[in-house]
């Protein structure tokens, strides 16, 4: 199942969330694609997760390199979000 979440609300894991996303209901497991490290994230941090890399993305397509531009605001959230909530997660995965 999955729940449609907005910015502040709190996730099931208990964090407010830096952005709309959606988040299911069950851990992922997620690679780091240059490390080839693995870890297992929390739903809330899959959500925030697939925004910063669905963001990372969008914004490299489009050559968008204003880092003033909402999709780069929404990886610096994300981040920070990470750092907050999930440090070893992020240190795996974003650092």
């Amino acid at each position: 199942m999955q729940k449609e979440m907005l910015k502040g609300d709190v996730s099931p894991q208990g964090n407010p969330l830096p952005f709309d996303c959606v988040v299911l209901d069950a851990p992922e497991t997620i690679k780091n694609p240059f490390s080839g490290e693995s870890i297992e994230l929390q739903p809330d941090a899959v959500a925030v997760y697939d925004c910063i890399k669905g963001a990372e993305l969008l914004a490299s397509q489009g050559n968008i390199d204003d880092g003033g531009h909402p999709l780069w605001q929404t990886v610096r959230d994300g981040v920070d979000w990470f750092r907050e909530h999930y440090a070893k997660e992020y240190m795996v995965l974003l650092d």
